[in-house]
Formats: structure tokens, C-alpha cells, sequence
């Protein structure tokens, strides 16, 4: 679920109510339903979360959410999701504050460190306005220092 929620960039709302069906293998999506602001969208399937789901599957198959109550009758309560991201947290010793949320905040940064189109991330992140993704992106130190200066650029100011 962890996993799913970061490689989608998706709200734990959004994670807790993908169905099996929501994921289409062929065009590597999947369909979030009704996110906030009662808006469908798609996000990009990422092809080692895919392989990791067909693994579970051999073990477990799924019913028709994709995180079932343990009746599997209806979608993992949003509590529980929340409960399931702090208890990783803490067996993996990170003591940083924060939610489930974090996880979202890091598909963005991550995907703007990696150059990517910032009108992408948006759409992917479901945001109407560009001011709301831009408070995603937490860049790091090293990448703000690598930016360098203008100045060290080609330019006016070379001499030849």
C-alpha cells in the first residue's frame, strides 16, 4: 500500500479506494476515481509496482479492492492506512514528523529532481492550480547548490 501510495503520488483517500480493476496493465495507468474535487484522473503505472502486485497476487488474489478490510468487503479504512505508514516509519527508525501525506510530497520533489515537466507532475498530482504543486516540491540542498550561478553560464560575459 505504501508503495502504491508513493509510486502514484496518490492521498491516502485516493489509495484506499483503487479497485483491481483501476489498474489497466496494457497501458500501465491507473485510474484514480473520483480523487479530491470529484475529478478522475490517470497516473502512471510504475512497471515495478506492477511486477511486485502480480507477485502478491500468486499468493494472495485479489478481490475487488485493491486494499480490502480484513473481510475484504470493503476498501482498508483511511485510519488504519495511516496507522500501517507510521508502523513502517518507526520499524525503519525514521524519526522525521509527518504522515502518510509525506509520501505524496516526495513523488513530486523526486520527480522534479529528475527533470520532469512540472505541468505533468500537476496533472499527476490532480492539483487545478500550479501555485498548489509548487508547495510539493521540497528540493534538496545538494540540487539547490548544483544549480550553480548564472553567471557560470555561457554568455555575454565570456571572453574569447
Amino acid at each position: 500500500m505504501l508503495a502504491t501510495t508513493y509510486a502514484g503520488g496518490l492521498r491516502v483517500s485516493e489509495v484506499v479506494a483503487l479497485k483491481v480493476s483501476d489498474l489497466d496493465a496494457d497501458r500501465m495507468t491507473v485510474r484514480v476515481a473520483q480523487g479530491k474535487g470529484a475529478k478522475d484522473r490517470y497516473v502512471p503505472l510504475a512497471a515495478r509496482l506492477l511486477q511486485d502486485w502480480r507477485a502478491y497476487w500468486q499468493i494472495a488474489p485479489p478481490g475487488l479492492w485493491l486494499f480490502a478490510n480484513r473481510q475484504g468487503t470493503r476498501p482498508l479504512d483511511i485510519t488504519m492506512a495511516q496507522k500501517l505508514y507510521t508502523q513502517a516509519k518507526r520499524r525503519a527508525g525514521i524519526l522525521k514528523q509527518g504522515g502518510i501525506h509525506a509520501l505524496r510530497h516526495a513523488y513530486a520533489t523526486h520527480l522534479l529532481e529528475a527533470g520532469k515537466d512540472l505541468q505533468a507532475v500537476q496533472y499527476q498530482l490532480g492539483h487545478r492550480h500550479l501555485s498548489t504543486t509548487m508547495r510539493y516540491f521540497h528540493l534538496t540542498q545538494g540540487r539547490l547548490l548544483a544549480t550553480g550561478s548564472p553567471f557560470d553560464l555561457p554568455g555575454p560575459f565570456d571572453t574569447e
